[in-house]
């Protein structure tokens, strides 16, 4: 069997994607912030800056930045004033996140999954994600524990990759995702398959209007969504 059926096998089921994508993420966190760079052309720091602009946060908001892997919005929303709280799967990805710390106050940061948040009810005000929706086992209940941990009329923010809905359109760019991937996947870890995940995700992805359907039907009040790059990518914002 080569490496590409086992890809799919391992998303065919919410526990063997949870499987794989923690072993994923563990492999490629200190090289995360080189790929997220090199696949994005170097915008992703912008989209990140993008997302964190629209937010309303005042001194006293109370963040909570889901999937943050090293650190990027947590940092972004921290410089705007707010009290922020870092969660991530991947213990490596959280020790990267620690060391951009400058001395003085900084981001909490903790190992935690987002399909069972470690916080009260109602806790924060806000709640970001890069690239967090797509890689949860099953969207539906991540959405409800976001929604349970923010406030009433709290927001939740996310930008992640869409699933464009023209088949021409989708079979160029997931083309094209699997061609970088694979020669990511292999220069940097010896492995094609191991960015092919992306473009594999993508395919099972509801898209940006499905996870606003998703989020409406977790009984969020009203959910859009931006499209970024023509489209091809998007920033969704919730409000609980």
């Amino acid at each position: 069997m080569s490496g590409r059926p086992r890809l799919r096998d391992a998303l065919d089921t919410p526990d063997g994607k949870r499987r794989y994508v923690s072993g994923l993420f563990a492999t490629i966190a200190d090289r995360y912030d080189l790929i997220t760079v090199l696949l994005s052309y170097g915008r992703d720091r912008h989209w990140k800056h993008r997302l964190v602009s629209m937010a309303s946060l005042a001194r006293s908001s109370a963040a909570l930045d889901l999937a943050c892997g090293t650190g990027d919005i947590a940092y972004a929303l921290h410089a705007r004033g707010a009290r922020v709280v870092g969660l991530d799967l991947t213990p490596r990805m959280i020790e990267l996140a620690r060391t951009k710390a400058a001395p003085g106050a900084r981001p909490s940061f903790l190992v935690g999954d987002m399909m069972a948040l470690p916080f009260a009810d109602e806790s924060f005000d806000l709640v970001t994600t890069g690239y967090g929706i797509r890689n949860v086992p099953t969207i539906a209940p991540a959405l409800a524990e976001i929604r349970r941990v923010l406030r009433p009329g709290g927001v939740l923010l996310s930008l992640d990759f869409n699933r464009p809905a023209n088949p021409l359109v989708r079979s160029v760019y997931l083309a094209y995702l699997t061609m970088v991937g694979s020669t990511l996947g292999l220069v940097l870890h010896g492995n094609p398959d191991t960015y092919r995940y992306i473009p594999e995700s993508i395919r099972r992805y509801p898209g940006a209007e499905g996870v606003c359907a998703l989020a409406r039907a977790q009984a969020f009040r009203s959910c859009e969504h931006r499209r970024v790059l023509g489209g091809l990518m998007a920033i969704h914002r919730a409000v609980r």
